[in-house]
């Protein structure tokens, strides 16, 4: 009798930050995690408090709503907004505890960029993360990102886009037009900035 094949665990690809907006690497990296990491589903969990950013992060509905706009259509992806709700600072390790409670038999890899692989060490209970998730770090073909020492990661190939959200929001700020920002994040989010005078600095008229 032949023996039955393994079943193949369930891959759960976990992509989190401030999206404060999200632009089109974040779009990129998405897109790319799906195509090379064979994944059933991607969470995109809005960071709720940042623990590790100085300045206030936008409005939750705002970045939940750009969120929706930036990847709402791509097959596969689940807008996960449990870091919004959770009161107190937003911690990974937290976030990939609870989905490990109800995905028990499946396999969750955690995306981070090179410099976030790099600074895993002070993170909250890093070492965990590292148990709980296998990490996919995303960079540009042929280099290989530095982690903690004796840690491990998959790679996940991404052409050099040069764009952050930081340089979004000083685009806007420095009178950047629609047609201008969709350059920079996707089409909805452009107008959904523009809609909602998200960024731009407050005028001498404003109350």
């Amino acid at each position: 009798m032949s023996e039955r094949p393994v079943p193949r665990r369930r891959r759960i690809g976990v992509l989190g930050g401030a999206f404060d907006p999200p632009h089109r690497a974040h779009r990129a990296l998405a897109e790319a995690a799906m195509a090379q990491l064979d994944l059933d589903a991607l969470h995109i969990v809005p960071t709720g408090q940042a623990w590790h950013k100085a300045r206030p992060l936008t409005d939750a509905t705002h970045r939940l709503a750009m969120c929706q706009r930036a990847f709402g259509d791509l097959p596969g992806v689940v807008l996960d907004a449990r870091e919004l709700r959770r009161t107190g600072p937003s911690y990974t390790v937290d976030t990939l505890t609870e989905l490990r409670a109800e995905h028990p038999a499946a396999e969750l890899l955690l995306l981070l960029g090179a410099d976030q692989w790099a600074a895993l060490p002070t993170w909250k209970r890093w070492r965990d993360v590292l148990a709980l998730a296998t990490v996919v770090v995303a960079q540009r073909p042929g280099c290989v990102a530095p982690g903690p020492p004796g840690a491990s990661a998959l790679s996940l190939e991404l052409p050099p886009l040069p764009v952050s959200s930081t340089a979004v929001r000083a685009a806007v700020a420095a009178g950047a037009d629609e047609a201008a920002l969709r350059a920079l994040v996707p089409a909805a989010v452009a107008r959904y900035i523009v809609e909602h005078g998200l960024y731009r600095l407050p005028s001498p008229t404003d109350p």
